[in-house]
């Protein structure tokens, strides 16, 4: 194994030892020091007397800038959304797009990267382009296909949610740009889990959930703002976004001009003082693996899991075409409709979409895990 692989973290989860936990793609399994910070933040909120100034702003910015860390931004390009799907909406506000123009999306793409986009089309007369799946399976070849010089958006994911097919977003970003296209990220399955060059990508919008591969909790999430729109519409006009927020006593004092940076576009109640110290817990831990030895382990990790599938007869994308970190799995013939039942028996939990199963290990994962996943298939086939 390579000196850069993080050894197995079980002891920093809650997961049982007798649970097999592949479905992080889904959702996270929570760290126990953000089970703990939850639990200290709630606390507080019982005693409103004991909130200070540091809870409304403090966090916010610390928050802001460990995730521009992870991503290699400055914390200025950062804002705090509530969800993938406000950071794409917030992106569809400022995205003009003309009669005759296409934009192009993925077939099976996630859907709540989808609907906004068929929205803006059908009310600028614009067209959707939707690639269809590759037959061998390169998802970036069919993407630079789609692009033609009247293409005004390009919006995909870094991985294609359903089975991990591997998407090269500088090129496509690079496509894009020649084409005066904007481009659009959602990082979803992959923000804290595999490192990306933002300056090569260069997208005008980039969303982030936290409480996938970020370990963070629901209803949290980040938004990475180019500069160049920087100077856009929010979706809200609420008054924590406003320059001299800080100072309580003159909020009446109505100001026209927002905070520096993508700070306009955070959401209202962006100072969860529950949430955000859960975030943090997160983010801190990524900072101290760091992202790229995060994707090697993942990576070594997906490789035994899909010897074991193999052996089982099922098959996955080729290691160049796929994340590191998210195995989809198909079987001549389909999959039993109560595989997922089958496999909850043995305590063994992943998920199916379309017609793989999903598997996606993190770093609680051992090899009393692959044992039992091993187990567990040789017992349904």
């Amino acid at each position: 194994m390579s000196t850069s692989t993080i050894a197995p973290q079980r002891d920093l989860f809650s997961v049982p030892e007798a649970v097999c936990y592949l479905n992080c793609a889904y959702m996270s399994p929570q760290l126990r020091a953000a089970t703990e910070a939850g639990r200290e933040a709630a606390a507080l909120k019982s005693q409103p007397w004991q909130l200070r100034p540091e809870h409304w702003f403090g966090q916010v910015e610390e928050a802001r800038a460990c995730f521009a860390a992870v991503m290699g931004c400055t914390a200025d390009d950062v804002a705090l959304v509530p969800s993938a799907s406000y950071g794409i909406a917030t992106a569809v506000r400022n995205t003009r797009i003309d009669a005759g123009q296409t934009l192009v999306l993925l077939d099976e793409q996630f859907p709540s990267c989808v609907y906004p986009w068929r929205r803006l089309a059908a009310e600028t007369g614009a067209r959707v382009v939707t690639v269809p799946r590759p037959g061998d399976d390169d998802w970036t070849a069919a993407i630079l296909e789609s692009i033609e010089s009247h293409t005004g958006l390009v919006a995909v994911p870094g991985f294609h949610w359903a089975e991990g097919g591997r998407i090269d977003l500088a090129a496509v970003g690079e496509a894009a740009r020649r084409v005066g296209a904007r481009f659009v990220v959602d990082l979803s399955q992959s923000a804290g889990a595999c490192p990306i060059d933002l300056a090569a990508v260069d997208p005008d919008w980039l969303c982030a959930p936290a409480y996938k591969w970020l370990l963070g909790p629901y209803s949290t999430g980040f938004l990475y703002v180019a500069p160049r729109n920087h100077d856009g519409i929010p979706l809200e006009e609420n008054w924590i976004a406003r320059r001299g927020s800080e100072d309580f006593s003159r909020l009446v004092d109505y100001q026209d001009e927002y905070r520096e940076g993508a700070r306009r576009y955070d959401m209202g109640q962006r100072s969860n003082f529950v949430l955000l110290p859960m975030v943090l817990a997160g983010l801190e831990q990524l900072l101290a693996w760091e992202v790229p030895r995060i994707a090697e382990s993942l990576g070594v990790l997906t490789a035994r899991l899909e010897e074991i599938a193999a052996g089982h007869g099922f098959r996955a994308l080729p290691e160049a075409l796929r994340a590191p970190h998210i195995l989809g799995l198909k079987r001549e013939g389909g999959l039993p409709a109560d595989l997922l039942a089958r496999l909850r028996e043995h305590d063994v939990y992943m998920g199916i979409r379309g017609d793989a199963l999903r598997v996606s290990p993190h770093l609680h994962v051992t090899d009393a895990d692959l044992e039992r996943f091993r187990a567990a298939l040789a017992s349904i086939f």
